[in-house]
């Protein structure tokens, strides 16, 4: 069983006699179904599941389920022998979004209180765009994501206690001793190469064969691809969506990263704003992140951010190395020269990120440069820029220089995270080691505040 952080947000939904309907949203693949049939056949004797894709391409008994007694018949002919009460009885609604009729029935289910429910999807965005009646209020919705590092750690047998040492050391602008830094940047190398999708995770702790994980997220990538083709609105916008997905790693590979907007159809005129549908799809699918440039860097973020000048970045490190390496492990574990790694450090620093909570942005300036990263200090009502350094000259990072000089932007924190197993200050930038990144949480504060 791998550990997975969310198991503590469903577990106290599930335990709560909450009014609304917990939504565990994310991409395809990542082990939302896997993490709450276990929990629900754990927690409650009567654990119901309905798979809406499967019944959509089936027998299509919740196809015509308008009403909540609809439903309950429908139920009753999958389940109905455990349909008890709502303490022992738990409904849970898989790819809810095949049928958008749900979502909207999710109000008077809740309302009804009969049941004990739970649900999962994928493309939650683009089926709350077209549901005539969104459940405002019904709905608690959760983001998944793949295994994020420090699942990966214990999957890979670290235990509590040493990640609550490294945790600690981070909050102390502390290194790790030589040995336990040689560990944990051997372990997050291999992350670079298995990823964060539970499958082959799996397989890589139990058989550590490169063939079988990467066959495993190529199959993945491979079904990303067609989800990407899903768009069923319009041929066209299939064909620009499955394009744009498949440029990800060659824009990457890029030194701007960035979108090449003129190369999605080979039309020098096209715009971002021809193609933002298509960029929405993407992201609503959990299959991309999106990262949105910033010229002035004020807090909040959002608020100066736009879709021009996007970088998209694949869901999964392991994908990406799997499109640029294959089953050549070298490129990653032995630091080849030759081989710049800096699209694939940027991928799992924004995988990491979006997994914190944190929604990504970059500094670009015409004048000053890029600087990778920019998420929001809630504390100091500022930004923190991060820079990702996958090389030796790690030091070197003049727009970073010149972003910190500007004193409108009340910078009190900025990060270079790099392989160096050193933690330092010097000018303003905190030096740290990449897997640090693990500990950066935009964790709200829950501790009780009071205004007098």
């Amino acid at each position: 069983m791998l550990y997975r952080k969310i198991t503590k947000r469903i577990e106290e939904y599930l335990s709560s006699d909450s009014k609304r309907m917990l939504l565990i949203d994310g991409a395809r693949q990542i082990g939302k179904s896997y993490i709450i049939r276990w929990i629900g056949k754990k927690m409650f004797a009567n654990y119901i599941e309905i798979n809406m894709e499967e019944d959509k391409l089936s027998d299509r008994i919740f196809a015509e389920t308008k009403t909540t007694n609809d439903f309950y018949t429908a139920l009753s002919i999958v389940a109905g022998e455990k349909m008890k009460d709502k303490k022992n009885t738990l409904v849970f609604i898989d790819e809810i979004q095949a049928y958008d009729h749900l979502l909207t029935l999710v109000k008077f289910l809740t309302k009804e209180n009969k049941y004990t429910y739970i649900a999962s999807g994928s493309l939650l965005g683009v089926t709350l765009k077209n549901t005539q009646s969104v459940p405002i209020g019904s709905l608690d919705i959760e983001h998944m994501y793949p295994m994020d590092f420090e699942e990966f750690l214990y999957a890979n047998g670290v235990g509590e206690v040493a990640i609550e040492a490294m945790r600690e050391s981070f909050y102390n602008n502390q290194a790790l001793p030589d040995t336990m830094h040689n560990k944990i940047m051997d372990l997050f190398k291999k992350y670079l190469l298995v990823g964060g999708l539970p499958k082959a995770v799996e397989t890589f702790v139990e058989t550590r064969n490169v063939v079988k994980f990467r066959s495993i997220q190529k199959e993945i990538h491979d079904l990303y691809g067609i989800d990407a083709s899903k768009y069923e609105q319009e041929h066209n916008k299939k064909l620009k969506i499955r394009r744009i997905f498949d440029m990800i790693p060659s824009n990457l590979e890029n030194k701007k990263k960035r979108v090449i907007v003129k190369d999605i159809e080979n039309k020098e005129w096209k715009r971002s704003k021809d193609y933002l549908d298509e960029f929405d799809y993407l992201i609503s699918a959990g299959i991309a992140l999106e990262t949105k440039a910033i010229s002035t860097p004020t807090y909040p973020l959002i608020k100066n951010s736009g879709k021009n000048l996007l970088k998209l970045y694949m869901n999964d490190v392991g994908i990406l190395s799997n499109i640029f390496y294959q089953n050549n492990i070298k490129a990653v574990m032995s630091d080849t020269k030759s081989i710049n790694l800096g699209s694939v450090y940027e991928t799992v620093v924004a995988q990491e990120l979006k997994a914190h909570g944190y929604d990504l942005y970059y500094y670009d300036n015409k004048k000053n440069g890029e600087v990778d990263f920019l998420i929001d200090d809630v504390e100091h009502l500022s930004n923190i820029p991060i820079e990702v350094k996958s090389g030796k000259d790690y030091s070197i990072h003049s727009a970073l220089d010149k972003f910190l000089t500007n004193k409108e932007y009340n910078i009190n924190q900025a990060y270079v995270l790099s392989n160096e197993q050193k933690v330092y200050t010097k000018n303003g930038i905190t030096y740290i080691p990449i897997y640090y990144v693990m500990f950066l949480q935009n964790s709200p504060n829950t501790t009780d505040l009071f205004l007098e």
